[in-house]
């Protein structure tokens, strides 16, 4: 399976994703080879960087570390294809259009039979790749068009629209996934092939963090954060990042990351 992380904070700020643990990860002490993406977004848009490669050998990937760019909002993606051959259009994470502005979704499971299963229609949004994960995206935003026409809708109505689509897709199979639509993140805790090859949870963990300009004593692999400012930052990932007390999400629980706190959370 793959692995999936994010980051929401308070301020932007300068995150080198894939310094050590990413590209280490993407096929060097992981087996997650079939390739890699990286969604920074920005005042209503992201800059996506995708590639159908390893990224523990993507000349791509280290010339991005070496980038300053600065977000409030990350999203990244490893990949261990599953379903869909090793091409860009099957490369995560994803991203359309709605209302008026770049969401992004990454997930980490298998979802058996979601494009015959008519609780998951896709209409307006159509995938472009192979994936049960590009169409579980397009799908959610499908269900999810009718409440921003006007609009972004409340937090609350986005969180539960997002928690009742989150239980029809665990009834498929492992369901772990990010969504992000430019004003949080949803984190989505199921199930993933562990250590050990059970399919089991946690899915995700989280990890809340309040950062000064003083040097942090826990900096976390793969990460780089500029600390000009008070800063406050919240974690998601597959697996723990560092030895600090990261938080199991339960299976079927959304953690809501928003401006660098642990917003809401809801188990569907």
């Amino acid at each position: 399976m793959c692995e999936l992380f994010a980051l929401s904070a308070r301020l932007p700020t300068t995150v080198r994703l894939s310094l050590d643990e990413l590209a280490r990860h993407g096929g060097e002490t992981g087996p997650h080879r079939d390739g890699w993406g990286v969604g920074f977004m920005q005042e209503g848009d992201a800059l996506l960087v995708r590639e159908p490669e390893a990224a523990s050998e993507s000349r791509c990937l280290t010339f991005l570390r070496q980038q300053h760019i600065r977000s409030g909002t990350v999203i990244a993606h490893i990949r261990k294809a599953t379903q869909g051959p090793r091409l860009l259009r099957n490369t995560q994470p994803f991203a359309r259009e709605l209302g008026g502005r770049t969401h992004l979704f990454a997930h980490n499971g298998m979802l058996t039979g979601i494009e015959s299963d008519p609780r998951f229609p896709t209409r307006r949004f159509l995938r472009v790749g192979d994936t049960d994960s590009e169409h579980a995206f397009c799908a959610l935003l499908d269900r999810l068009a009718p409440a921003w026409e006007r609009g972004q809708p409340p937090l609350a109505d986005r969180l539960a629209l997002v928690a009742a689509f989150a239980a029809g897709l665990r009834t498929l199979g492992p369901a772990s996934f990010l969504y992000a639509d430019g004003d949080a993140i949803f984190a989505h805790g199921h199930r993933r092939r562990d250590a050990s090859g059970e399919i089991r949870p946690p899915g995700l963990h989280v990890l809340c963090r309040s950062c000064s300009a003083a040097e942090d004593e826990h900096p976390v692999p793969g990460v780089s954060i500029d600390r000009g400012h008070e800063q406050e930052v919240a974690l998601a990932a597959s697996v723990p990042l560092t030895t600090e007390p990261w938080e199991a999400l339960r299976e079927g629980e959304i953690a809501v990351l928003h401006e660098g706190r642990l917003a809401m959370r809801e188990r569907s």
